[in-house]
């Protein structure tokens, strides 16, 4: 793939950016990163009418579709939908588009359309994967363990990765779901002598972090604190076991990535399409439900990244010249 051109094009959202530049990685590009948004009145059209957008249908606070056009164009969002069609006709079908998550109109207007399975979009040009496109691969998950051997290297194990989210559109991390998480994560580091590796999010809040820090003070290991080399990568990297809260379809799929046994929080609320998406990967022999114990077990490590990166060299290879 060297030598061509990408743009990732998004609405900014990180989590749903963070899926288009895994891609583009996998690739073995390095993107050009849009972030757009939609200006009166197409930002109030249905994603149907988002069909007339063009280059002009842009907010001057957000991104432009300026300078030469990309030989791939990696987007999502609703706001992408209008940029992605625009340079369809700007470059007169030459440049070749990947829409990921349901673009709210028929897939053949791109090229290619990835939905997770919990998605009901399907059609001749969609691709269907387990989960969430990400950034993380083998290659920087070795890299991580080498990176922070000497900050984690003295922790006993088991080593117990724990990624907490918290509210969300969906779901809610309440003070009494925080207070048995944490019950729960102290007592295995008691009866296991393990280490916990903690990370929270913007997301978890004061009141639940500060319950997580009260009954895991004086344990083996770390909770981050938002300060210095992001230990995120070192703590899937080194981790015998991960558990992480069902709000992020994106964490619980980078989780899985590993290889390792995968526990899921449940908090309150949740969605069909979350409920779907759980199920997917209980049903698949990834994940269980944390219940305060481990168990090991094994499967192949999730890889959508790889193999949606595949599939598009594929396409492009295929492509008649123009």
């Amino acid at each position: 793939m060297g030598g061509l051109s990408c743009w990732v094009v998004t609405d900014g959202k990180a989590g749903m950016e963070n899926q288009c530049v895994g891609l583009a990685e996998g690739l073995g590009l390095d993107p050009v990163i849009k972030r757009v948004r939609l200006r009166t009145p197409w930002k109030q059209l249905s994603p149907f009418l988002l069909r007339l957008g063009n280059r002009w249908s842009l907010a001057a606070e957000g991104d432009q579709l300026d300078g030469p056009l990309p030989d791939i164009l990696i987007a999502t969002g609703r706001h992408s939908v209008s940029s992605s069609l625009a340079i369809a006709r700007m470059s007169r079908g030459r440049t070749f588009r990947v829409q990921i998550q349901d673009p709210g109109i028929h897939p053949r207007h791109f090229d290619l359309v990835v939905v997770p399975r919990h998605d009901r979009l399907r059609g001749a040009n969609v691709i269907v994967t387990k989960g969430a496109l990400h950034k993380v691969s083998a290659e920087k998950l070795a890299a991580a363990a080498s990176r922070f051997a000497e900050r984690l290297g003295h922790l006993p194990h088991p080593r117990i990765a724990v990624l907490v989210g918290g509210n969300s559109g969906a779901h809610r991390l309440t003070p009494a779901i925080a207070e048995r998480l944490a019950e729960r994560l102290a007592a295995l580091a008691r009866t296991h002598g393990a280490a916990l590796m903690v990370t929270p999010s913007r997301r978890t809040g004061a009141e639940n972090e500060a319950a997580l820090r009260r009954h895991l003070a004086g344990l083996p290991g770390e909770i981050w604190d938002g300060r210095g080399d992001n230990p995120y990568l070192g703590y899937l990297a080194t981790a015998d076991f991960l558990v992480v809260t069902a709000d992020s379809v994106n964490m619980v799929c980078e989780a899985c990535s590993t290889g390792k046994p995968v526990y899921i929080v449940d908090l309150e609320g949740g969605s069909d399409k979350f409920r779907r998406f759980h199920q997917g990967l209980e049903v698949d022999g990834l994940t269980r439900r944390f219940d305060g114990k481990l168990d090991s077990w094994a499967y192949e490590p999730l890889d959508d990244t790889r193999q949606v990166a595949e599939i598009v060299r594929r396409k492009l290879t295929e492509r008649p010249p123009f």
